[in-house]
């Protein structure tokens, strides 16, 4: 009989640890947060959901938007077609304060 070996694989960061929306009690369906405004409102009426979970590049959760912020954001007098979701949450401000300053 021949011995088995094991293959000792370190852990990937991301598998290890779990989703911060995980630990928060967050779901829904995960998008890039370099999408823009007008795309984010057509995957959630085609997905028919009322938030988003915005990842980073590492596809980390980093923020949720809600239909409603975005509807806001698009009628306001500052929206333009290249406005990306990631451009609204800076700052530490809600989307619909930051789309409607001046």
């Amino acid at each position: 009989m021949t011995p088995a070996q094991l293959l000792h694989r370190p852990a990937e960061p991301a598998s290890a640890l779990p989703a911060l929306a995980e630990v928060v009690g967050v779901s829904g369906l995960r998008v890039p947060d370099d999408m823009t405004v007008e795309v984010a409102l057509s995957v959630m009426a085609g997905a028919h959901v009322e938030h988003l979970l915005l990842c980073d590049k590492d596809e980390q959760f980093t923020s949720s938007i809600t239909r409603a912020q975005l509807a806001v954001v698009r009628d306001s007098s500052a929206y333009t077609d290249r406005i990306r979701l990631r451009d609204l949450l800076g700052a530490g401000r809600p989307p619909c304060v930051l789309a409607l300053s001046p």
